[in-house]
């Protein structure tokens, strides 16, 4: 049974988006990527599968070694998610900033 992972719960591990942003210039093997943590290889492979699940990353077979690139369109559907919060938070932001601005303390 495979049980469809959060794509936020992945992204909610820091070593999982370390890895994402290790492969976002360039495609890389499982073992060029665990070369870059100090954990064994197996957790890399872990994080690997579970960043595959979710679509985040795709895998491309290259002779007789795989490939982990990132799943453009999945990451955008993430950002077209955040990106009506991330407006809110730039409204609300610029809000205030124009309230401290024509702020004048009482004396």
């Amino acid at each position: 049974m495979n049980l469809r992972r959060d794509v936020f719960q992945a992204i909610a591990d820091p070593t999982r988006r370390a890895i994402l942003l290790l492969v976002a210039s360039q495609s890389m093997t499982a073992g060029a990527i665990a070369a870059n943590f100090d954990t064994a290889r197996p957790t890399v492979s872990k994080h690997l599968q579970i960043l595959t699940e979710c679509e985040l990353l795709a895998q491309e077979q290259n002779g007789r070694e795989i490939y982990y690139h990132l799943n453009l369109n999945k990451m955008k559907e993430i950002a077209d998610f955040l990106e009506p919060f991330r407006k809110l938070w730039d409204d609300r932001f610029n809000t205030l900033e124009t309230i401290m601005k024509n702020y004048t303390p009482k004396e």
